[in-house]
C-alpha cells in the first residue's frame, strides 16, 4: 500500500492507493476527512464520508480490481472532487432497486448528497467520481 501524499502539481489533492475490498472504506473516509479538515469543510465531512464509502464498496464488489486510488482534489475554489480509480472498463450500472433488495442504493444515495457524480473512462479502467460545492466564503 503506497502512502497516502500530496498532489505533485495541478490542483491541491490527496490521493493513497489501497486493496480492492470493502475494508478500505475506513482508510478512504480517514484521507477524506483529513483532506476537508486542513482545508477548513469541516461541514462536507459526514456527507463526503457517505460519499467515499459508497465509492470504494462499488469498486470492490463490482471491479474485480486489486488495488483501487482514492483522491480527494479542488478542481476549483468551489468544488470538492471524490474519486475512485480501478481497472475495470465497465462503467456503473444506474438502476432503481426494488423495495426488498439490499444492494443498488449506492449510486442513488450518490446523486443525493453530491452535487453531481460521473465516470470517466480510461485506457486502463475507469474513475468514478462526485462533486461537492464549495461556498465561495469557505
Amino acid at each position: 500500500m503506497m502512502p497516502t501524499r500530496p498532489n505533485a502539481t495541478g490542483c491541491p489533492g490527496y490521493s493513497e492507493t489501497l486493496p480492492c475490498e470493502p475494508q478500505s472504506a475506513g482508510r478512504a473516509r480517514i484521507l477524506v476527512r483529513a483532506a476537508l479538515i486542513a482545508w477548513r469543510l469541516d461541514h462536507l465531512v459526514d456527507d463526503a464520508a457517505l460519499v467515499i464509502t459508497e465509492l470504494v464498496g462499488n469498486a470492490a464488489r463490482h471491479s474485480g480490481s486489486r488495488v483501487v486510488r482514492v483522491s480527494v482534489t479542488r478542481p476549483a475554489p468551489d468544488r470538492v472532487r471524490l474519486a475512485v480509480s480501478d481497472r475495470s472498463p465497465a462503467p456503473p450500472r444506474l438502476h432503481t432497486p426494488a423495495e426488498d433488495e439490499e444492494a443498488g442504493r449506492g449510486l442513488p444515495l450518490i446523486g443525493a448528497v453530491a452535487h453531481r457524480w460521473d465516470t470517466e473512462l480510461r485506457r486502463w479502467g475507469k474513475v468514478v467520481w462526485a462533486e461537492f460545492r464549495v461556498p465561495r466564503d469557505t
